[in-house]
């Protein structure tokens, strides 16, 4: 039984958040797109069965691992016990939050060596994603603003990535118009600067003092320039007079 045994352990972030994105892609086709086969092989009369999410976005149902301790944190055990004393959509719930948690516990087991701030930026990465039960569930993630002290660089006009469902990666253009299926008449924000408001195809970036958004054409801030930034502050929280182009 192959159950995506590391020979050669993710060691960057971006790898274990690259391999979280594959398991998490694998259950997801798992506990949707495929749900008549997932649902055929969790036969009750058999022994613990586990589902298993693959790296390579592909999942599997089968019995847990055998050596003690296992290599990775082990997935919920005998899911196929409560298939049919359970109403289907109730079950693939359940299926769905115990498969979050065991995605939650590869990745920080994964990321154990890493430093607080490493393993805080690989969970923000990972809560950017809908999870396996809001997917399954279809079930819109409340749209919060970013906090305060979230910083710069997980905001608009940064590198970092959205995928969707799948785990494929969104243009960065259309960050938060894809995602959890916003779309612009849903999106309250105006730039603090002209007044404007948002658009999907523009580069904003909110300041850590005051909260407010702006553009960045607004406030003379490029993507490229706002990689470097650690805590964004807007031209009046700087003191400075406010840019317009």
């Amino acid at each position: 039984m192959d159950i995506a045994s590391i020979t050669s352990p993710p060691r960057t972030l971006e790898e274990i958040f690259k391999d979280y994105s594959g398991r998490r892609a694998g259950i997801i086709r798992a506990l949707t797109n495929e749900v008549e086969d997932f649902f055929a092989m969790c036969d009750p009369e058999k022994e613990n069965l586990c589902l298993y999410g693959h790296p390579n976005e592909t999942w599997e149902v089968t019995l847990p691992a055998e050596e003690v301790p296992p290599e990775l944190p082990e997935p919920a055990l005998g899911i196929n016990f409560a298939r049919d004393g359970m109403k289907r959509n109730d079950w693939l719930s359940l299926v769905a939050m115990h498969s979050d948690s065991w995605l939650l516990s590869v990745a920080f087991y994964l990321a154990a060596p890493f430093n607080r701030n490493d393993r805080k930026r690989l969970f923000n990465f990972m809560n950017d994603l809908p999870t396996v039960f809001e997917v399954v569930t279809e079930k819109k993630a409340a749209k919060d603003k970013p906090s305060a002290d979230s910083g710069s660089k997980s905001r608009l006009g940064t590198k970092q990535r959205k995928l969707d469902t799948d785990g494929h990666v969104k243009s960065i253009s259309k960050l938060a118009e894809d995602a959890y299926g916003e779309d612009d008449d849903e999106h309250s924000e105006t730039c603090g600067s002209c007044g404007g408001s948002y658009n999907g195809d523009e580069f904003w970036i909110g300041c850590d003092i005051c909260e407010r958004w702006f553009h960045g054409k607004c406030v003379k801030i490029t993507p490229a320039k706002a990689e470097n930034i650690k805590q964004y502050k807007c031209p009046s929280c700087s003191g400075l007079k406010r840019g317009r182009q």
